[in-house]
């Protein structure tokens, strides 16, 4: 299948939910030095295509992915870092229920994304690569764009302390 044709597929299957107005909020969500939008598109693709390729039901892990991180930080204001990290699959699978329909499938591996840190075992071959796809796009990020990020920080911060010592 040529690129073009699967970047037709991909966008047909989750059109409706990128162009959702709650999801679309999620565009102003940091997550990882990028949106928490771009994040969930990106883990979407990847998982899009790993169980294509595996001939995986494909279309559902798509669009599970791309809900698995449907969460705000609003949402979890009371939260340290530890909660928020065990708890926002519970909160992405709540506002995906409430603006989509999600099957059994779908909700196993939105609630065990981040196994194994959650607290069961996921029970679909689509959910463990889910949750792989989603560990090496955050590994990637958070390398790219957290870490640069950081860097620019401590460079400024060494630069102002040299500067202050003049």
């Amino acid at each position: 299948m040529n690129l073009e044709k699967e970047s037709y597929e991909f966008d047909s299957i989750v059109n409706d939910i990128t162009n959702h107005p709650k999801f679309y909020e999620l565009k102003h969500e940091l997550h990882h030095g990028i949106s928490r939008y771009e994040h969930s598109l990106r883990v979407a693709r990847m998982t899009y295509h790993v169980t294509k390729s595996m001939n995986l039901d494909y279309e559902r892990a798509t669009r599970a992915a791309l809900l698995h991180d449907f969460f705000f930080d609003e949402e979890m204001k009371e939260m340290n870092h530890k909660e928020m990290f065990r708890n926002h699959p519970k909160y992405a699978l709540l506002n995906a229920k409430e603006c989509f329909d999600i099957d059994e499938k779908q909700k196993d591996m939105i609630e065990t994304h981040m196994f194994p840190v959650c607290d069961r075992f996921p029970k679909y071959k689509e959910s463990y690569i889910m949750s792989c796809c989603d560990k090496l796009v955050a590994a990637h990020e958070m390398y790219r764009y957290k870490a640069a990020l950081v860097m620019g920080i401590w460079i400024i911060f060494l630069f102002n302390m040299i500067t202050i010592q003049k």
